[in-house]
């Protein structure tokens, strides 16, 4: 098996094992951020990330939990498998010769360019999980034009297609995205190195345990989401954004409006279930990656 296929198969592992840890978590982020802001006088939907969970199981059982599961889940293999074969392909071209380590420097611009190329994905996806996940918070609020039901992923695209603009209504968001994945992935992979490359005491890392392993993934996890969650709250109000009424005509109107409205804390809206969600989750990734990867030679 070619370097490539063994990138490919442990980067779908690594990602399968990242949803089911993290999606729950990614749930209640994207329903705290995309609930709108109260009336004056008026409480929010949600009063926090407990209050979301809670209103979430008693309105739709643990399920609810993991609304919107299926467009990722469809396409983490490729996501996953992208971002990990991009990075692996971009490491092949900055080594001085073939099995030698990487600097710090070099895993994060390994992870740049492995950022741009999982945007093209991670956008029409994260729209339609947007979608399912926000719309039991937007239809709460009683705005025209938002208490629209979806079937499923399948449902949203269908709808998206046919009356967003076609092919182009599902890269809705494609901007903040990329600006998410790219300075995100960077910040992800370096910090990844950087700290096993400390626990190793050396740019050999082959001989860490599984704990440091576990330990690395989660800081960087932590790190990615530390780095960039303002931008990845305005993606997800432009994407569950009502096409015929929209509230932003862009993610620098949307960054304003959410200023002047909610001030800085509109911008980490739904920031502590991202952060609880980054450590384990990505903890469960890169562990997972990594046995697959060693395994396979």
């Amino acid at each position: 098996m070619g370097d490539i296929a063994k990138d490919l198969f442990s980067g779908t592992v690594g990602g399968a094992a990242q949803l089911i840890c993290g999606h729950p978590f990614d749930t209640i982020k994207v329903k705290l951020q995309s609930q709108p802001a109260p009336l004056p006088g008026q409480p929010p939907k949600y009063a926090g990330a407990m209050d979301a969970v809670k209103q979430t199981i008693a309105a739709e059982g643990p399920r609810g939990l993991y609304k919107g599961m299926g467009a990722p889940l469809a396409t983490v293999a490729a996501f996953n498998a992208l971002l990990f074969t991009v990075r692996g392909q971009m490491e092949a071209l900055l080594r001085s010769q073939p099995g030698a380590p990487l600097t710090v420097n070099q895993q994060i611009i390994c992870g740049a360019g492995a950022g741009v190329a999982v945007s093209f994905l991670a956008c029409p996806t994260e729209l339609i999980k947007c979608r399912l996940q926000a719309q039991s918070a937007l239809a709460g609020s009683g705005q025209v034009g938002v208490t629209v039901k979806y079937g499923g992923p399948v449902d949203v695209a269908k709808r998206v297609l046919r009356s967003e603009g076609g092919l182009r209504g599902l890269f809705k968001g494609l901007v903040p995205t990329m600006a998410r994945e790219v300075p995100g992935n960077a910040a992800m992979f370096g910090v990844y190195e950087l700290v096993k490359q400390y626990m190793a005491g050396g740019q050999d890392t082959s001989q860490l345990g599984r704990g440091a392993v576990l330990l690395a993934g989660g800081l960087s996890g932590a790190c990615f989401w530390f780095s960039v969650y303002p931008t990845d709250v305005v993606k997800s109000v432009i994407q569950v954004d009502d096409y015929k009424n929209p509230k932003f005509s862009g993610s620098i109107d949307a960054f304003k409006k959410i200023l002047k409205s909610e001030g800085v804390k509109g911008l980490y809206k739904g920031f502590g279930p991202a952060m609880a969600r980054s450590v384990p989750a990505n903890a469960a990734c890169f562990l997972a990656y990594e046995v697959t990867r060693s395994s396979l030679g």
